[in-house]
C-alpha cells in the first residue's frame, strides 16, 4: 500500500456530512461501505473531511486520523485492536505513514470459488442433451496437372517443371 502524502489537489479540504457521502464521493466500492462504517464506529469517528486521495477520518479521542482510500484504511496504532463483527483485524505495516498501519477492504480479497455439494452415492444426475456438432468442411479438391514427359516430375499450377 503506496500512499501519498500531502494537500489535496486542489488545495482545499471540506467536511462531509456523513460516511455514506464521503464513500460515495470517492466511489469507494459498495461491498467495503459497511466493513468502513464498523471501523469509524470502532474507533469512534466525529467527522469526515476530503482529502482528494483519500477521506480523513478525524477520531473523538484526538488520536490519529484515520485516512480511508478506496481499498485500505490507514492509520492505526501498534497496538490496537480493532474489532468488526468478532474477528479482530490483521493490521500490517503502513509503507506510506510509517509508524501506522493499515487494514485491507474486503473488496482486495480474492473471493474463493464456491463449494460444490457432493452428490450422494449411487444418485445420476440427468443426461445433458447432446449438441449437435457443426459438419466439417471438406478439404479442396487435390487437381491434377499432369507429368512432365522428360523428368517425370509433377507440373506445378503453371504448367512448368524443374526440368524447363
Amino acid at each position: 500500500m503506496n500512499e501519498v502524502q500531502g494537500p489535496t489537489p486542489t488545495g482545499t479540504s471540506r467536511p462531509y456530512r456523513s460516511l455514506a457521502e464521503a464513500l460515495r464521493a470517492h466511489r469507494v466500492p459498495e461491498e467495503n461501505h459497511a466493513f468502513i462504517a464498523a471501523i469509524a464506529d470502532a474507533v469512534g469517528v466525529s467527522s469526515f473531511i476530503d482529502r482528494g486521495r483519500y477521506i480523513e477520518a478525524i477520531r473523538r479521542d484526538q488520536g490519529t486520523p484515520l485516512h480511508i482510500g478506496r481499498t485500505y484504511t490507514n492509520g492505526f496504532a501498534e497496538d490496537e485492536r480493532i474489532v468488526v463483527g468478532s474477528v479482530a483485524l490483521r493490521l500490517q505495516p503502513s509503507e506510506g505513514r510509517a509508524p501506522y498501519f493499515y487494514v485491507s477492504h474486503p473488496s482486495e480479497f480474492p473471493q474463493a470459488a464456491p463449494v460444490r455439494a457432493k452428490r450422494p452415492a449411487g444418485a445420476r444426475k440427468p443426461a445433458a442433451p447432446r449438441a449437435v456438432a457443426a459438419p466439417r468442411a471438406l478439404k479442396p479438391a487435390e487437381r491434377d496437372y499432369g507429368v512432365c514427359d522428360v523428368c517425370f516430375m509433377v507440373r506445378g499450377a503453371s504448367g512448368a517443371c524443374g526440368c524447363d
